[in-house]
């Protein structure tokens, strides 16, 4: 039986921001991981329980666990068909995120 290779996929951001309460409260994470200077597996969320108590406070989400590009929204899944990069997708999220969050 042959062992096939697993992919060294390597942590290049691991950021969480946690949101102070006047600013509409929650925590924001942001995570990706790339294999041969491609972005092959993220996620960013925003966790508010108090916005969203299902799903862990999951209230806003994009990731592409499962092998498909994803957008969590307080509770339903949607499949990304226009998925380009995912500069772009951290930019779709900021906005998603606006009217929750005072900058």
């Amino acid at each position: 039986m042959t062992k096939s290779k697993k992919k060294n996929y390597i942590k290049v951001i691991d950021e969480q921001f946690i949101v102070p309460y006047e600013k509409g409260e929650g925590i924001i994470k942001f995570e990706a991981w790339e294999y041969e200077n491609q972005i092959i597996k993220y996620n960013m969320v925003y966790i508010n329980k108090s916005v969203f108590p299902n799903d862990n406070g999951r209230a806003i989400g994009y990731d592409n666990s499962h092998n498909f590009h994803h957008k969590h929204y307080f509770g339903q899944i949607t499949e990304l068909d226009d998925f380009t990069n995912y500069q772009e997708l951290v930019q779709r999220f900021k906005n998603d995120i606006k009217e929750f969050i005072k900058w």
